[in-house]
Parts: structure tokens; sequence; C-alpha cells
């Protein structure tokens, strides 16, 4: 029986990994594909933004799949084996914290994952705005650069053509055998990233000579982390907007990531928010149904969070009759 191909989509934070995700997914290919996605909260937002979520979605949370919940990638793995009539492909999207090197390693050294699977390529989404500023300041965000063999360089339109070319001439400083493709909006022939065979474990050993036998310990940087923040209650669109606005004006340059589902009041909609450092991004999309609980759901990942702060202005952005009634 032929293997099935697994293709592991990395990048940092806010780099467009999901926006390719739906690309995949949507895209009239004729594919079937089962996905395993993985956050560094312990708050799921990315499996709700994934279109066409279904029984074939498989959402990891509070734990980086490089490390802390790597068992739980192989026990999922295993299971869908038991049901391989249902795809044809997978595809694993890492939190954008994660070193691809131990997720790679899990399809050679673990013998029932290695017999049914192969890994097809380590994908990697770059933001072309932000990516200069992370090879610096970010371990993880080199990892990901130098164990790709494809390098989507996405939002491009952020940079100019003599920074583009000059990128470029970094990414292959770091990584020169992964071919490097430009994007916007991850708007890329699936062809450059799907069914390559481009994964060359001769290469990575070359780089890597323990890359099969020796553990792959991968510590994040210990000022990192995320704030989950709920709210059952409908959010003021006015007050969440200049809170939100306030928040990334004067901490965006430590936000890494801010992300969220949101229930805003008297909109059937949900509100899709998103933003990088101060870049940010909020969209209506589907429709609320009335089988599910209407509640919103933000995250916020970075350095030096100040978790008390922001879960008292989020709350401060909460619909309260009694205070909206004292405020009149």
């Amino acid at each position: 029986m032929a293997k099935v191909p697994v293709t592991v989509l990395t990048g940092y934070l806010g780099s467009g990994k999901t926006t390719l995700l739906n690309r995949i997914l949507s895209e009239d290919h004729g594919k079937r594909y089962a996905v395993i996605v993985n956050e560094f909260g312990e708050l799921g937002i990315d499996n709700d933004l994934v279109v066409g979520a279904d029984e074939e979605v498989f959402e990891m949370n509070n734990g980086c799949i490089c490390c802390t919940v790597r068992g739980d990638l192989i026990r999922i793995i295993s299971g869908l084996m038991k049901r391989i009539d249902r795809f044809d492909a997978v595809i694993i999207e890492t939190t954008g914290l994660a070193d691809p090197a131990p997720v790679a390693q899990t399809f050679f050294v673990d013998e029932d994952v290695r017999s049914k699977t192969a890994l097809d390529a380590v994908v990697t989404v770059t933001d072309a705005k932000h990516l200069p500023a992370r090879l610096s300041d970010s371990p993880e965000a080199a990892e990901q650069v130098a164990f790709a063999d494809v390098i989507i360089l996405n939002k491009i339109d952020l940079i100019d053509e003599q920074e583009q070319q000059a990128l470029i001439a970094r990414i292959h400083t770091i990584n020169p055998y992964a071919k490097v493709v430009t994007a916007n909006h991850c708007d890329v022939d699936l062809a450059e990233v799907l069914d390559l065979g481009a994964f060359d474990l001769e290469r990575i050993i070359s780089l890597e000579p323990g890359f099969l036998t020796e553990e792959h310990a991968h510590e994040h940087d210990e000022q990192v982390k995320s704030v989950s923040l709920t709210a059952s209650q409908p959010l003021l669109p006015e007050r969440f907007d200049a809170w939100i606005t306030e928040v990334l004006r004067n901490d965006g340059v430590n936000i890494l990531r801010c992300k969220g589902i949101l229930d805003l009041l008297d909109q059937p909609q949900r509100y899709v928010f998103q933003s990088v450092h101060m870049l940010a991004n909020g969209i209506f999309t589907q429709p609320w149904t009335n089988s599910e609980p209407r509640h919103s759901r933000l995250v916020f990942i970075g350095r030096d969070l100040d978790d008390a702060k922001l879960r008292a202005g989020f709350e401060a952005c909460i619909h309260n009759v009694s205070a909206i009634q004292g405020l009149s």
C-alpha cells in the first residue's frame, strides 16, 4: 500500500499559515486532506479559522507540537491511518513557535508512523515585512527557514523590490537548498507546495548528523507567553475597537500575534480579528448558527504581556446592561 504523503506547514506567528491552509482546502484539486492544527495557547482559535472544518480537523492546544504534545501527534496520526479511505494526504499546521526538526523526525523514528506515511515537504511561510527582525530575535524563525524545503515569502506588497531581493539573499545564506516563492495572501500555485516529494533526508542528516538518533530539545523564549480571553456576553463594538487600538499602539511591539473570533453586539455574523504587532485586520465572516453558543475568544501571544491589564481591558468591552444604564 502506498504511503500517505504528509506536508508540514510551518512559519512564525502571523506569517499566513492558516491563509495558505484555507487555500489548499478550498481550491478544486480533487484531493481530500486530513488536517492537524497545533496552537501555542490554551485557547484554540485556528480550528475555527479553517474553512470547512469538520471531523477531519484535529486540534492540539496548550503545547508546542515539537515538544510537549509530540506524543499526541503520533497518536493522532496512528488513529488517522485506521480510516485512511477518508483522505488522500495529511497537512500539519504547526504553532508559530515550533521547531520543525522534531516534527519531521517523528516520521522517521516512530516505526508505525514511518511504515504508513511519507514526509512530502516542510513548507515555511514567512512575513516579508517582519522576517528580518524575527531572524535576529527569534531562534524559531531561523530554524523554520533553515529546515524548509519550500519558503513562501508572503506579504511582499509591504516591502519594495530592493528589500525583497536582499531578503531572498539572506534566506539563501541560511538555507541555500530551499525554493523561495513570493506571494501576497499566500496566492501561490499549489503545485509549488503540494505533492513535491521534496524532503531530502540525506541533506538533513548532512546538516544535523544526529537527526534520527538524538532528542531535539527545543527551548522557547521564556518571555513569550499567551494570554487567552473569553466572554459569554456580546462585546460593544466601539469599546472593543478603541481598546484594541490603544493596546496595539502602546504594546504592539511586544505583541507577536493576536487573533480572535468575536461576538459583537447586534451583529449576526462572527467577527474575526487578527494582528501582527501594530498591523491589524478585522472582518465579518459566516453567521452564528442557532445551535452554537455565541461567545468571544481572543488570544495574545507576545513578550512581557500584562495579563491582568489585558484581561481588565477586554472585560470592560463586554456588554453589561446595568453598566450601560449607569453611564446614560
